[in-house]
């Protein structure tokens, strides 16, 4: 334990003290998320108002998650021995003034760099946060304030992007960005006045990455399969919006079947958190098969706004679950190295949005938006395969 004055070294700090930090965590955690995702359900509107293509427009997302995969290693290296609370404030800061940028951008070059710059906070802010909750609250209370914080990330995905989505509908995608921005600067505000000072204690070295890696199988097999099922994912929800207008659904109402997601995405969340400890290895496979199920349908079936919605949240249900069942199936697979294997994950979630996303635009610019489905759905088949030749697994898969 650290030397902070928290609840959980006993020096007077309260917990409801360590507990607003927590929550001020998590606030930023969904900031960052949101501002990743966000131009998933502004792919059109952007492109169209800065003359690029839905394709050239994925790159929003593409740029960002490449640029996480890399800094969520390095900025937790070479930021090692700077007050935690510092490095998040500034990472987060920069979240804010970046999306105010790209709200007044004029040209789709300014917004690339905003996006680069987002990119960056990502990927820093979610390896430094991750394991943060054991220098917030008391020990036996680690667990579930871990668990909150990694909500950020899940109500970002499924709830932030289709709020700003709908906000994008209602005021054009510049009030989008401008009011995330804004909600990076209260976060900013929030961290200062909540977070105590985090002195880092240990110093995470280059060198503990790859030998995590090469020592935990049940590490590698994770990072494979989530590899899979996230990039089959983005490749086809980076262009969910297209896709629902190719099949007719009017604009108007996409924002509002993205809630529907949403929604489904959260119920998902809780049902994996119930069911990861105790069976890992089915819940993936279970993951895998609904977001096949889902992709499939919903480029074979004739959609309708009602037969839209219903597979929606099928694919809400499918993706809700997969950042908790891989986070937990990681953490497991290496105890007494959390960190390193915290920003692995990291660095692979980030890399399989970029990817995805670069895949599914070149799909779309080159084939069909429907397209997209198929190769999704191809990816998340792959995962049980991967499953079934893991060396090694968690305990209790």
């Amino acid at each position: 334990m650290s030397s902070l004055d928290t609840a959980a070294t006993g020096t007077g700090r309260s917990a409801a003290r360590g507990w607003a930090a927590v929550l001020a965590v998590t606030l930023g955690i969904f900031a960052l998320m949101t501002s990743e995702l966000l131009p998933v359900g502004l792919l059109t509107p952007v492109g169209a108002d800065l003359a690029v293509s839905e394709g050239v427009a994925g790159l929003m997302v593409t740029v960002p998650g490449l640029v996480a995969a890399v800094s969520a290693p390095l900025v937790t290296v070479l930021t090692g021995r700077l007050d935690r609370r510092l490095v998040l404030s500034v990472l987060i800061g920069l979240v804010g003034a970046a999306n105010l940028a790209s709200g007044l951008a004029t040209s789709f070059a300014v917004v690339l760099l905003a996006r680069f710059l987002i990119g960056i906070s990502v990927g820093g802010f979610w390896s430094i946060a991750g394991g943060i909750a054991l220098r917030l609250v008391p020990e036996r209370q680690v667990p579930r304030a871990t668990a909150v914080i990694f909500g950020g990330v899940e109500t970002a995905s499924v709830l932030g992007v289709p709020a700003g989505t709908v906000l994008g509908d209602l005021g054009g995608w510049r009030l989008a960005f401008t009011a995330v921005g804004v909600l990076g600067l209260v976060s900013l505000a929030c961290l200062v006045f909540l977070l105590p000072r985090l002195p880092q204690e240990r110093v995470l070295g280059l060198a503990d990455l790859p030998r995590v890696f090469r020592d935990s199988a049940g590490v590698r097999a994770g990072l494979l399969m989530a590899f899979l099922v996230i990039t089959g994912h983005f490749l086809a929800y980076t262009f969910v919006r297209p896709v629902l207008l190719a099949h007719g659904v009017a604009d108007h109402l996409i924002g509002t079947l993205l809630l529907v997601f949403g929604v489904a995405g959260i119920c998902g969340n809780f049902l994996a958190g119930a069911l990861v400890t105790r069976n890992p290895r089915a819940t993936i496979v279970g993951i895998a098969l609904v977001l096949a199920s889902a992709m499939v349908l919903l480029a074979t079936v004739d959609t309708t706004v009602a037969t839209a919605g219903a597979l929606l949240v099928l694919w809400g249900l499918g993706y809700g679950a997969v950042p908790v069942t891989f986070q937990t199936w990681i953490l497991t697979a290496a105890p007494t190295a959390t960190e390193a294997a915290s920003s692995l994950y990291v660095s692979t979630f980030n890399l399989s949005i970029a990817l995805g996303s670069l895949a599914g635009g070149l799909t779309v610019d080159t084939l069909t938006a429907t397209s997209v489905l198929w190769i999704g759905a191809g990816l998340a088949v792959l995962t049980p395969l991967a499953l079934a030749r893991a060396v090694a697994a968690p305990k209790g898969g």
